[in-house]
């Protein structure tokens, strides 16, 4: 059976792309038209193909570098090559995939967390701060809560968009996770009022910090 090209994948996706939908997305900083269930259901008909992958993220479109996360081989990038990968992500989805679906469960993402913490570039060093985050509710062992709380003391409030969402999110999971370091977390959210008023559905928890972190503690103790 002859290997899928980029061009017949490109293709579809372009068969597959709405102009509602991209109008939408636009909105939040996603330059793509297609629906992301039927992005899962290409990706899960096209399998695991690295070689395709990185021709796909190669072509630079968004929905192609997507796809492309969803059928790569995490643990087979090097870390250089991470790295430049996380300064091409500009879009809000192909960054947040790139972190949860491929960084995340590569032997390298350790040394990216402490490399992107405190990268010039806002949006690398949010892609810090998501790993961050990871290792303070999976492995916060050798991390220093305090310090890190400082930070978001200090330096949340100003930064910008992507970063700050990241910082908010630390800070929450700090204040969910460790109880020793719960009230201080509260407390910097109240000071901070990052997100405070955030538009957010009937049904889901806000992500003003204080709120967040007493719903889901609410939750765990029912």
């Amino acid at each position: 059976m002859p290997e899928t090209t980029v061009n017949e994948v490109m293709a579809e996706l372009a068969a597959l792309d709405d102009p509602k939908m991209r109008a939408v997305n636009e909105k939040h900083g996603d330059d793509h038209g297609v629906n992301l269930t039927q992005l899962r259901a290409l990706a899960k008909r096209l399998k695991t193909q690295p070689v395709l992958a990185r021709q796909l993220w190669d072509t630079d479109d968004t929905a192609a570098k997507l796809l492309a996360l969803l059928i790569c081989r995490p643990k087979t990038f090097e870390r250089d090559e991470l790295d430049a990968m996380i300064r091409r992500a500009r879009t809000p989805k192909v960054h947040d995939w790139l972190v949860n679906y491929v960084v995340k469960k590569n032997p390298h993402a350790e040394e990216l967390r402490v490399t992107w913490f405190d990268d010039a570039d806002p949006v690398v060093a949010s892609a810090g701060w998501a790993l961050t985050t990871e290792r303070v509710a999976k492995k916060p062992e050798g991390l220093d809560l305090t310090a890190l709380l400082d930070l978001i003391e200090a330096q949340m409030k100003s930064a910008p968009d992507r970063l700050q969402w990241a910082m908010n999110h630390c800070l929450a999971q700090i204040g969910i996770d460790h109880p020793d370091y719960r009230s201080r977390a509260l407390d910097i959210g109240e000071r901070l009022q990052v997100l405070k008023n955030y538009p957010t559905p009937p049904g889901c928890t806000s992500p003003f910090a204080p709120l967040w972190i007493t719903e889901i503690v609410r939750r765990q103790n029912a």
